[in-house]
């Protein structure tokens, strides 16, 4: 039932349902009220409509694709991911790269058509991983765009049709526990300026503006990783702001790279997410995540699995939750890991003991 989970912004911190998520809670010193710690899980409304490329991602014990098993397998997760503390996933209406860091992306994973108007059958699977989120609690980061497929927009004009359209959705949805990121990060090889560093903040205030009784939606745009935080015209713009770890492999950067953020010109207090980091040594005291939590910014894992290339080529699935097929359990040992120190974190009862969280 559209809003019964209700995400609000307070300061630097979320709120769901009126009260700080994770109320009341620190852990290892660290204040962990008032964050979102999430996870990138791009794939959960994948298709690929191109038929030359859709053979790459066929499930190992049929032979073939399923999209609608793909977001069915996900959607039974969500109470798992929620039980160990996870409070929000990270979704897009282009995806990822299914083969992990793609430079060239012949498959067409996109929810807009050529001229922007949203595709029915993705907009019912992204309704139905909202509506399973937010009867469990949980937030949904909706994204737009993704780089590599942006390009199936013919022009700006489609882009800004595209964007109108993910947004009526959402609105005339109701959904009270959805974020917006407009693009994943927005200062990668994005084929129109529109969604380029420059210009991205207009998309951004388009968004915001385009509330009414159906009500309002908190919007942002992520950056890559290395250490880039975002420029003045998101920090002016954007509800929250999107970092990614990518790139940082010293948790001590991660530190600083939320510091830095704050000192950006138009940074007016606001929630810093990290939504993507693929860094993981979750069995050190000091890593990626626990530096992020000591400076009060929101961490996200991203676990683009292990290789490339489809799974009918190496007969099992790829794990992670980038690779397509993804296979949507906590099945290995770095997903334990995660989820075991977000049950830490959260201070949530449920641990990976036995394969209560593979089920």
């Amino acid at each position: 039932m559209p809003g019964q989970t209700v995400v609000e912004i307070h300061g630097e911190d979320f709120w769901i349902n009126g009260q700080p998520t994770y109320a009341g809670r620190t852990w290892a010193r660290h204040r962990v009220e008032g964050l979102l710690l999430n996870a990138r899980m791009v794939q959960a409304t994948f298709d690929d409509l191109n038929p030359d490329t859709r053979g790459r991602w066929v499930y190992p014990d049929t032979g073939r694709w399923d999209a609608e098993r793909n977001v069915r397998e996900f959607m039974a997760m969500l109470p798992v991911y929620r039980r160990h503390g996870l409070l929000a996933v990270t979704v897009n209406c282009q995806g990822g790269s299914p083969e992990g860091y793609s430079r060239e992306q012949p498959w067409e994973n996109s929810a807009f058509a050529a001229d922007g108007s949203f595709r029915p059958e993705y907009a019912d699977r992204l309704r139905r991983v909202i509506d399973a989120a937010e009867a469990y609690g949980m937030v949904v980061i909706v994204g737009y765009f993704y780089q590599g497929q942006d390009e199936r927009l013919r022009d700006e004009a489609a882009v800004l049709h595209a964007v109108d359209q993910a947004t009526e959705f959402l609105l005339t949805g109701r959904w009270t526990n959805v974020l917006v990121e407009v693009n994943n990060e927005c200062d990668t090889r994005y084929e129109h300026p529109i969604l380029q560093p420059q210009r991205v903040h207009e998309l951004i205030v388009r968004i915001k503006n385009r509330t009414g009784s159906d009500g309002k939606l908190l919007v942002s745009t992520s950056y890559r990783g290395g250490g880039r935080v975002p420029d003045e015209n998101v920090a002016r713009a954007a509800d929250f702001l999107l970092l990614h770890g990518n790139g940082t492999n010293q948790p001590d950067l991660i530190a600083e790279q939320v510091e830095r953020t704050r000192r950006v010109p138009g940074y007016y207090g606001q929630p810093i997410v990290f939504n993507e980091d693929d860094h993981f040594d979750f069995d050190r005291p000091w890593n990626n995540l626990v530096a992020a939590l000591s400076r009060h910014a929101s961490w996200g894992y991203f676990d683009p699995g292990a290789g490339a290339g489809g799974a009918a080529a190496r007969g099992d699935y790829l794990n992670g939750y980038q690779l397509v097929p993804v296979d949507w359990r906590i099945n290995t040992e770095r997903k334990r890991k995660f989820f075991d120190l977000v049950a830490a974190a959260s201070g949530s009862v449920t641990r990976m003991a036995g394969r209560d969280a593979e089920s």
